[in-house]
């Protein structure tokens, strides 16, 4: 017995880099015809040739393109076919929507004309809006949405804690319910496992609860695609929707001794249908009984403003044809001609992005960046310094804000139009997981917006290309190193 074993370790220490040369050669192709984006597959190939098979490893895990995304896009052709009849019927509308917002904020209105098209969001006028900065101001607020509803709570978070916030919200929820009211709840299974088992061994909740792709063994590798949204509709009236989960850690002071810097925004009118579909078509992607959009969940509502108040959903995921939320940007950016402000945790950008920004600042735009002075993530925190560099050469102004986290995603055009989100400024947000995020044109809730930049700003510090080139030489070969895992952050 011992004589076979040693026999086979020999041929082993012999002849066993064949099949794994085999595997990589195997690997490499399929990476290349799959037609990534060129810096994405620079980026895999490395990661496996220079880090043998953990990097194979990591690619089974984080790097395939699965069959989920098949039937991602599958869906997202389905749910776009069951709503062409809508949008054919709303085409007149919606274009006298857009020469309204035209007339008030020029060619910054073309981004409604690109969600138009593309058939993610109708713009919509008749919207009350409020800015919500951290989640003591979110929290009372939506606590009130909550037990007011008559009619339905639709519920969408990355995570949702099991702590005090969180049993709040899902007591409420609990007790709507049982009033009559219907309730849907989806959560990322990856950001709110505590929550997932919770409602598992909660058998007499009326509240209908779904995870997201659930993480199982077998199903650990489609794990790299995450529902990263964070919206609420109540009443097909209300909407929620921003950087702020369900969990204590977003209101300030709290027992982690991190201020939480965060932005949401309430949403009262039509926009609220737009906040609906985005539900619907997710819920269909889970486990949960599908239910008609007709049976009450859209609400017709009187004038709540009088100024333009246009309001339209940009929402992305692993199925959709092109990165629309990226795309929904890079327009805007392209059309400002005064400022650009830009608050994001990660700025980890696309090369259409970063050229997109650093032209911008070359042609005499004002393009200030804010990113939190220490991230949550050490290696992605030091990807993003390696991103500095360019944008200061070029003109941008970086701010690192230094009271606390800056967890905040949002964009400021020329005072003009706003985005508030889940999405940050990064590969995963732009190609893999599911985003959304609200386009804005409201001349004062943009002017509260760039008032928040500013106490903002005092929080934090200006960063200039003289002080930046002084950084050790280490810490700017760190930065490079992490600069190379990038786009598989």
């Amino acid at each position: 017995m011992k004589e076979h074993l040693d026999t086979a370790i020999l041929f082993l220490e012999q002849w066993g880099w064949i099949p794994m040369l085999i595997v990589y050669i195997g690997v490499t192709i399929t990476i290349l015809i799959e037609n990534r984006n060129p810096t994405k597959t620079i980026s895999w190939v490395m990661v496996i040739v220079f880090i043998p098979f953990v990097g194979l490893i990591l690619y089974y895990l984080f790097g395939q393109k699965f069959s989920k995304v098949k039937k991602m896009k599958r869906i997202n052709q389905e749910q776009t076919l069951r709503l062409k009849k809508e949008f054919q019927r709303l085409e007149p509308l919606m274009l006298w929507s857009i020469r309204n917002i035209h007339d008030k904020i020029g060619d910054l209105s073309r981004v409604f004309s690109y969600l138009k098209n593309e058939k993610l969001s109708t713009p919509t006028l008749n919207n009350e809006l409020k800015l919500l900065v951290n989640g003591e101001q979110k929290f009372p607020l939506f606590l009130q949405s909550l037990e007011e509803a008559k009619h339905s709570i639709h519920m969408e978070y990355y995570i949702f804690d099991v702590d005090n916030i969180g049993m709040q919200v899902l007591d409420l929820l609990e007790k709507k319910a049982a009033e009559g009211v219907k309730v849907r709840l989806i959560v990322d299974s990856f950001g709110s496992p505590k929550l997932v088992r919770y409602m598992r061994k909660k058998k007499d909740s009326m509240i209908e609860f779904q995870p997201f792709l659930p993480v199982t063994f077998t199903s650990l590798a489609n794990s790299n695609y995450r529902n990263h949204r964070k919206i609420a509709v109540i009443d097909g009236y209300t909407a929620y929707i921003g950087g702020i989960n369900i969990s204590d850690r977003y209101i300030n002071p709290n027992e982690f001794g991190l201020y939480w810097r965060d932005t949401s925004v309430r949403i009262k009118g039509n926009a609220a249908a737009m906040f609906q579909i985005s539900f619907w078509n997710s819920w269909n992607q889970t486990e949960g009984e599908s239910f008609n959009l007709e049976d009450g969940y859209f609400k017709d509502t009187a004038t709540v403003s009088e100024e333009l108040s246009a309001v339209a959903l940009a929402s992305s995921d692993p199925g959709s044809i092109g990165p629309f939320n990226m795309e929904a940007l890079l327009i805007s950016i392209g059309e400002a001609s005064e400022r650009i402000q830009l608050c994001t945790p990660y700025y980890i950008p696309t090369e259409e992005l970063a050229t997109a920004l650093k032209t911008a600042a070359a042609a005499g735009v004002e393009v200030e960046l804010m990113i939190p002075e220490m991230g949550d993530s050490w290696i992605v925190q030091h990807a993003c310094y390696s991103f500095i560099k360019p944008l200061l050469e070029r003109g941008v102004k970086v701010y690192f804000y230094s009271k606390g986290f800056l967890h905040a995603k949002t964009a400021i055009i020329d005072g003009k139009i706003a985005y508030v989100g889940t999405v940050n400024l990064d590969f995963r947000s732009f190609y893999i997981n599911y985003e959304v995020a609200a386009v804005i044109s409201n001349k004062e809730f943009c002017k509260e917006m760039e008032e928040q930049f500013a106490i903002d700003k005092s929080n934090s510090v200006l960063i200039t290309a003289r002080d930046w080139k002084k950084r050790k030489a280490w810490k700017r070969g760190i930065d490079s190193l992490c600069r190379l895992f990038a786009p598989l952050l």
